[in-house]
């Protein structure tokens, strides 16, 4: 199989987000500086970050979505150490239920949304997510003392997650610095994996479901543990061959919307060309 890179590029700049285009650089060797100025049109006053950053909830207001994916854009670029992180964290700290983070607020209820985009009780596993990424930070912020609990308390019952859970509570067990007790858990995931590596999204569509490659795109990190070679070998085939016509991929969730997609599009493809770059498929 070969992947047809120059294709991807030309898909990224054909359609998707200016700050994807800018990540796209970013990705290739050049500076992060205009990924910054390109996120910091998604902030708001609160601190927070809103306008669709997350491609599913599409209010201009500040969301918790919105806040995890500004903070794994200034991730991937290497600016955690960015002003606007502190101020992110002093939002979700506000927006706190009980430790964590709710999925969605209920504002957003009044602008367009994906149907699975609604509040539900509690904190969610957003905050894995969000407790992971800020593990790389040194910010003394007592949110995420509480959060971090938060998620221990939550990992004493492994069984009780589903898909997205799995995938966020690895995100946080890869970043935490209590590796020992971290590695631990993660052998206790075994057991939601099917033959595949893989985990079904419950209420998604027919074919949705989270792969290896998704739950553990790193190589090196702790939930590699989870996978055998062949099933991320087999995995990384299918990425491969889900290189469209058009030069990018696609997303096989539920696509509601023109804008919704192509934004989602736009991103998958940055997704699928870090994923093979970094598992050594691609040179980018």
């Amino acid at each position: 199989m070969t992947i047809d890179v120059a294709a991807a590029e030309r898909f990224v700049h054909a359609n998707a987000r200016l700050l994807d285009r800018h990540r796209l650089a970013a990705l290739r060797g050049r500076s992060a500086d205009p990924v910054l100025t390109a996120l910091r049109a998604y902030r708001n006053p609160d601190g927070g970050f809103g306008h669709a950053l997350e491609p599913d909830v599409r209010t201009p207001d500040s969301e918790t979505t919105c806040a995890l994916h500004a903070l794994e854009v200034l991730a991937e670029v290497g600016a955690l150490g960015d002003d606007m992180v502190a101020p992110t964290v002093d939002w979700l700290a506000a927006n706190d239920v009980d430790g964590g983070v709710p999925f969605v607020l209920p504002g957003a209820a009044a602008y367009p949304h994906g149907p699975w985009m609604v509040p539900t009780p509690g904190g969610s596993h957003l905050t894995f997510g969000v407790v992971g990424v800020l593990a790389a930070v040194d910010l003394d912020h007592p949110w995420i003392a509480r959060a971090t609990e938060w998620c221990w308390d939550k990992l004493e019952r492994p069984d009780e997650l589903n898909a997205y859970w799995v995938k966020y509570a690895l995100v946080f067990l890869d970043a935490v610095a209590d590796a020992a007790r971290a590695t631990a858990v993660i052998d206790r995931f075994r057991p939601l994996l099917d033959e595949h590596g893989s985990v079904p999204v419950p209420g998604g569509t027919a074919d949705e479901r989270l792969t290896a490659l998704t739950l553990s795109p790193h190589p090196g990190s702790r939930s590699r543990a989870l996978f055998t070679d062949d099933q991320l070998e087999v995995d990384l085939d299918r990425l491969e061959r889900g290189q469209h016509e058009d030069g990018g991929w696609t997303f096989d969730w539920l696509g509601w919307s023109p804008g919704q997609s192509a934004e989602w599009r736009g991103i998958v493809t940055l997704r699928a060309l870090s994923a093979l770059s970094l598992n050594g498929r691609i040179s980018v």
